[in-house]
């Protein structure tokens, strides 16, 4: 049996993949599991022991879709499409991969062999768990089951791990002169350094964060922009501690059992926030909370009323 994975786009909906992936690999010990993703996540996958090969999904256009489709015709018995596009279904089908499946969605049912009906769901990551289940490739799941990069070793080191950003918008974002201040309260009392993080794109507020340590004397070291992904997995495996928002950071940290504390206000802490025991989440009670929008209209208050103390002591009662 040789199986093509259709994997998720976005980090965070990457690790959450993993259960999935693992019980897919469980059911189908000694099948050929391909991952065709963007090159931004092939890293991920590769030393996982679902993987055997990754096949980096093409950027730049329709015509080199066309040419990595014909390339694969006859090579895999099955396609599962764990992301919802229309995309990954007519990429699928101009493979001519026998049996299609994926969720019943973005106008792709006669594309599929097997669509599958969207299921109401609680935590994200059983909305690819139950694509299985519902398409018969696994009879049962178990709810409990950790979320864990296999494929990296946790090697803790006195560094406080911050990742300021978060890609979808401002609305998910605490403040980074507020998230120095939490960061330099739990590097000082713990005898830490302060490993900061984020995407080129979020350089400018990495460097008010690092701005605002080192004029209280706590020694950083920025990697914002200066590391491939495998990298930075291994750099936050090896922090004590990470304080994030709502972010890829987030999902990397309890995939990889790095304590960490997560900011929470526009988007739904139940559904996609943090599994795991080291995970802990600080958000603040609003009506309009979660509101899952990009902006805030109005004054912000899910994030406001979120006090740089009350993350600094969050964060030291967890490293307890």
């Amino acid at each position: 049996m040789r199986i093509l994975v259709r994997a998720t786009n976005w980090l965070g909906d990457a690790i959450m993949c993993l259960p999935a992936l693992h019980a897919l690999r469980s059911a189908n010990p000694s099948a050929h599991i391909a991952i065709l993703g963007h090159p931004w996540l092939a890293d991920l996958y590769s030393s996982e022991s679902f993987c055997d090969e990754v096949i980096v999904y093409p950027n730049d256009g329709w015509a080199a879709k066309l040419v990595l489709a014909k390339s694969l015709r006859g090579r895999f018995d099955k396609a599962l499409l764990l992301q919802n596009a229309f995309e990954s279904a007519a990429f699928a089908f101009l493979a001519r991969i026998p049996e299609r499946t994926g969720y019943n969605r973005d106008g792709r049912r006669l594309l599929l062999t097997h669509p599958i009906p969207v299921p109401v769901i609680g935590h994200e990551r059983f909305y690819y768990l139950e694509l299985l289940r519902l398409a018969g490739w696994i009879d049962d799941y178990d709810a409990e089951s950790p979320i864990r990069l296999n494929g990296i070793e946790r090697h803790p080191q006195a560094v406080i791990g911050i990742s300021p950003g978060a890609a979808f918008g401002t609305a998910k974002r605490w403040y980074p002169d507020r998230f120095a201040e939490a960061a330099a309260d739990v590097a000082l009392a713990r005898n830490s350094r302060v490993a900061l993080f984020g995407s080129p794109a979020e350089a400018d507020i990495v460097a008010i964060v690092e701005a605002g340590l080192k004029t209280r004397g706590v020694a950083v070291d920025n990697y914002a922009g200066r590391t491939k992904l495998r990298e930075f997995i291994q750099l936050v495996a090896n922090c004590e501690l990470m304080l994030t928002n709502d972010s890829g950071a987030m999902h990397v940290a309890y995939a990889v059992g790095t304590p960490s504390v997560t900011i929470f206000g526009s988007t739904d802490h139940i559904g996609t926030g943090p599994v795991g025991p080291h995970a802990r989440i600080v958000r603040q009670p609003v009506h309009c909370s979660p509101c899952k929008l990009r902006e805030c209209p109005i004054d912000h208050r899910c994030m406001t009323s979120i006090s740089p103390q009350r993350v600094a002591l969050e964060a030291l009662d967890l490293l307890k």
